[in-house]
């Protein structure tokens, strides 16, 4: 590996952390630079996702402030996560590395939308019921984005944000801490299990390690001094972005 790869890798890692953590699509930044630098799709995705693993962490941990008292929903949201996650990394070893092309840019332009009409869904909502339990629902559609995570971790943390800000109440701050855990709880079990059975390269890892750190506790600055609005526009802005790049790669 040239140094100038290197520097790029670790560029692409640390700007990554930082998108992980304030919006999510870290992994539209980090996959297509290892993919440009000759890495086979399927090393760039395992190779990606154990190296964003600290970003997310730390990124997570940056949130702890809006995080307390939600301890107990955290775990129950998180094993959801960990059994998609599972199910996710399953098909990446199993399907094609394209069978999802063709679907993923509707569910993140579907989560992008809900996103940006979240204030006035809620009011709907909220005229209709006083007080909004999750229910089922909810965790399916956690377990659903953890098996998309697990099988390509671009944009989950869009659809993490979109789904919650329609069946849940929290300020959206607090809904973007809980994205924060829930990426690094799907990231963390597809990464153990890619480290064993799947194709790695470790130095990458080790670069988008180090670097995604750094990103993460700057996102976790950034993102927590956000207003809403600023927050609510990011994710949407990104979330665009993403689309954009799926459907033109």
């Amino acid at each position: 590996m040239q140094w100038w790869e290197i520097l790029i890798i670790a560029v692409a890692g640390l700007w990554a952390g930082l998108i992980n953590t304030v919006v999510g699509s870290g992994t539209l930044v980090t996959f297509p630079v290892l993919v440009a630098l000759g890495y086979p799709p399927v090393t760039a995705t395992t190779s990606n996702a154990i190296g964003l693993i600290s970003g997310t962490i730390t990124g997570a941990v940056g949130y702890r402030k809006e995080l307390q008292g939600h301890g107990a929903r955290l775990v129950r949201y998180s094993v959801a996560s960990f059994l998609g996650a599972i199910c996710g990394t399953v098909l990446l070893l199993s399907l094609p590395p394209n069978a999802f092309a063709t679907i993923v840019p509707v569910l993140v332009g579907l989560s992008v939308l809900l996103v940006a009409l979240q204030p006035l869904l809620n009011r709907r909502l909220r005229e209709r019921s006083a007080q909004r339990t999750p229910g089922p629902l909810l965790y399916f559609l956690i377990f659903l984005i953890g098996i998309y995570g697990g099988y390509f971790t671009a944009a989950q943390g869009i659809m993490l944000v979109g789904v919650m800000g329609l069946l849940l109440a929290d300020p959206l701050q607090t809904l973007n801490g809980f994205k924060n855990v829930l990426s690094a709880v799907v990231n963390l079990v597809a990464g153990v299990i890619y480290a064993f059975i799947a194709p790695v390269s470790w130095p990458v890892v080790g670069i988008l390690a180090v670097s995604s750190i750094v990103g993460g506790v700057l996102g976790a600055s950034v993102g927590r001094r956000l207003s809403p609005l600023a927050l609510r526009v990011a994710i949407v802005v990104i979330g665009v972005a993403a689309i954009v790049y799926l459907l033109v790669t």
